[in-house]
């Protein structure tokens, strides 16, 4: 059982980093654009139904929420990619977003979502892009798989492999409606917290 509790939200870099230095714990980003399913997987992963708020409408995640899974510090990111949001706060999410993966001094992994629907967009690409430029490690996660059949979700995990130049071991096949692919993320988040645990006592 995990206990996952919701810290805060923050929308400036200086609380995140007083917060971060407080709370003091690995840092697990998610990251992907709007109305990929952000909110659903970190329910899912923290397997209750309301720690992060849902919508059906794109856009709603603008701050850096934090919220603490007992080992580690999950931080959901904003959403990019909502065409209908007033540019200048498309403006805010972005520098809020560059400037976490640029400043975090305790973030172990990115888990970068993207819908097993549609092949990869241009912003997911640059996403991905711009973790490899700056050496921060990654998992695709492929979230709605209950949205296609087995084979189908199949055939996409090659799709999304080819547009990102990424090997099909890179991406988990999630479904937060199942419950798909909880247990295979959590075990990532878990080898990845104990090898970052490790690299700090050597």
């Amino acid at each position: 059982m995990i206990n996952a509790e919701f810290i805060c939200s923050v929308a400036d870099l200086a609380t995140y980093k007083r917060r971060s230095e407080e709370i003091a714990l690995p840092e697990i980003a998610v990251a992907g654009r709007s109305n990929v399913g952000k909110s659903s997987f970190v329910n899912m992963l923290a397997g209750r139904k309301n720690l992060a708020k849902t919508s059906s409408s794109p856009g709603r995640t603008r701050l850096l929420n934090l919220f603490s899974f007992g080992s580690f510090l999950l931080v959901d990111l904003p959403g990019y990619g909502y065409a209908k949001a007033p540019k200048e706060e498309v403006r805010k999410w972005s520098a809020l977003t560059e400037g976490y993966f640029a400043t975090s001094e305790r973030l172990a992994h990115t888990l970068a979502l993207v819908d097993i629907r549609h092949e990869p967009s241009e912003l997911d690409k640059r996403m991905i892009s711009y973790l490899y430029e700056t050496g921060r490690p990654f998992t695709v996660i492929a979230t709605k798989a209950d949205k296609l059949s087995r084979a189908a979700c199949g055939r996409a995990v090659g799709v999304i492999a080819s547009a990102l130049r990424i090997g099909t071991g890179d991406i988990i096949v999630t479904s937060s409606a199942e419950g798909r692919g909880r247990d295979a993320v959590l075990s990532r988040i878990d080898n990845i917290i104990g090898a970052s645990r490790d690299a700090r006592e050597e």
